[in-house]
C-alpha cells in the first residue's frame, strides 16, 4: 500500500468515526426521548385509569374535624418530604354492575352498585402501624341526608343497612355515613370493583391464603378444603365474597376471610421485588388503577405513589385487623347493630 493510500484510508476512518459517533449520539438521544415519552404516556395512562370523586366539595364543612397533622419528617429518595401524620381511609369493595368484566365476575345485570366490603384503614402517626376495621355491610345505622350529584339530597333513614348508603348516594354518601357512624373524618376514599380486584391478584401472580375450615359455597362457586391455597384473581374474589359456605352464612363469617386476604395481598406485594422489575411493576400498577375510584387527594399516580412511599416502614405483621363490635339487631335477627360501648371505644382509639 502506498503512502497516499494509507493517508486516504486514515482520513476515511477519521471521517467515519465522527459519523459513527453522531449516529450513536442520535440513537441514544432518540432512545432517551422515546423513554421519556413512554414514561409520560405511562404516567398519564395510569392516572387516567383512576375515577375521581370530589368528596370534600360535596360534603363541605358538615363533617368531623380533620386530625391535627404532624410535620412531614420522612424524606424520599428524590429528597421530597413524605407525610407522616395519622390518616383514615374508607376502603370499599363495590359489586359494580358496569362493564362486561364485572358482570362476568358476579356483578349481575342491574345498574345499581352496592358496597360489598367496607373497611376503615387507620394509619398511626409515623405510618409504621395500622389498624383495619371492617364494618359489616348488614349493620343497621342512621343514614344521614346526603347531597346528590344531580342536585338535592337524600332523606335521613333510620335503621338502614350500612351498604345502602353507597346504593342511594354513591361514594359521597358512603363517606358521610361512615363519618356519622364512627365520628371520624375520612381523610381519603378508595374503591375497587370486582374486575379491578381480580386483575390485581392475577398481576401479582396469585395469592396464598390459609382457611381454617372447609368452604363449600355454590353461589360463589368456591369449594376449598381447610388449608393453604394459591388462588388466582377469580377465586380470590370468590373467597372475598363467600358467605353461605362458612359459619352461619352471615356477613360476619366472611369478614375474617377478607381480613386474611388483605394481609396476604400486603405480604405478596411486599415480597414481589417490584422495584427491580419495571415491566411487572407497570402491569401491577395498571391492574391496581384500572378498577379504582379515589377522592381528589389520591386520584393521580403521583399522589398514590407518595402515599405508598410513606408506608415503606409498615410491615404486614404491624397491620391489625378487627371487626367493629356488633350484636344481633333487636328488630331483625338477620341484621346487626353496633355493640356499645365497645364500638364507640374502638372508634375513639383511632381519632
Amino acid at each position: 500500500m502506498t503512502r497516499h493510500e494509507e493517508q486516504g484510508g486514515a482520513a476515511g476512518r477519521a471521517r467515519r468515526r465522527p459519523r459513527a459517533l453522531r449516529i450513536a449520539g442520535l440513537t441514544l438521544a432518540g432512545a432517551l426521548v422515546l423513554g421519556v415519552a413512554a414514561a409520560g404516556w405511562a404516567y398519564r395512562h395510569l392516572s387516567g385509569n383512576i375515577t375521581s370523586v370530589d368528596i370534600d366539595s360535596a360534603l363541605g364543612d358538615d363533617r368531623p374535624a380533620p386530625a391535627v397533622l404532624t410535620p412531614a419528617a420522612t424524606v424520599s429518595a428524590d429528597a421530597s418530604p413524605l407525610p407522616t401524620g395519622s390518616l383514615n381511609i374508607l376502603v370499599l369493595g363495590s359489586d359494580s354492575r358496569s362493564g362486561a368484566a364485572n358482570r362476568e365476575l358476579g356483578g349481575g345485570d342491574s345498574g345499581e352498585a352496592r358496597s360489598d366490603t367496607a373497611m376503615v384503614a387507620h394509619l398511626d402517626a409515623g405510618r409504621t402501624r395500622a389498624t383495619v376495621v371492617s364494618i359489616p355491610r348488614d349493620t343497621l345505622v342512621t343514614r344521614p341526608s346526603c347531597p346528590l350529584a344531580s342536585g338535592g339530597s337524600t332523606a335521613v333513614a333510620h335503621g338502614a343497612m350500612f351498604n345502602s348508603a353507597y346504593a342511594v348516594g354513591g361514594p359521597v354518601c358512603a363517606v358521610k355515613t361512615a363519618e356519622s357512624l364512627t365520628g371520624i373524618r375520612m381523610d381519603h376514599y378508595l374503591e375497587i370493583d370486582f374486575s379491578g380486584f381480580a386483575r390485581l391478584v392475577d398481576a401479582l401472580g396469585g395469592v396464598d391464603v390459609t382457611t381454617g375450615e372447609d368452604i363449600d359455597d355454590d353461589q360463589s362457586h368456591l369449594h376449598l378444603k381447610a388449608g393453604t391455597h394459591h388462588l388466582d384473581g377469580k377465586r380470590a374474589l370468590a373467597l372475598a365474597r363467600t358467605r353461605h359456605g362458612i359459619g352461619d352464612g352471615s356477613d360476619l363469617g366472611r369478614i375474617g376471610l377478607q381480613q386474611n386476604l388483605v394481609k396476604a395481598l400486603l405480604e405478596q406485594i411486599a415480597s414481589a421485588g417490584l422495584l427491580t422489575d419495571p415491566a411487572r411493576l407497570y402491569r401491577i400498577a395498571d391492574a391496581a388503577t384500572a378498577g379504582l375510584t379515589a377522592d381528589t387527594g389520591l386520584d393521580s399516580l403521583g399522589e398514590l405513589t407518595s402515599l405508598g412511599r410513606s408506608l415503606e416502614g409498615l410491615a404486614a405483621d404491624r397491620v391489625r385487623t378487627v371487626t367493629m363490635p356488633v350484636v344481633t339487631a333487636p328488630s331483625d335477627p338477620n341484621r346487626v347493630v353496633p355493640e356499645e360501648p365497645e364500638a364507640s371505644r374502638l372508634w375513639a382509639s383511632l381519632r
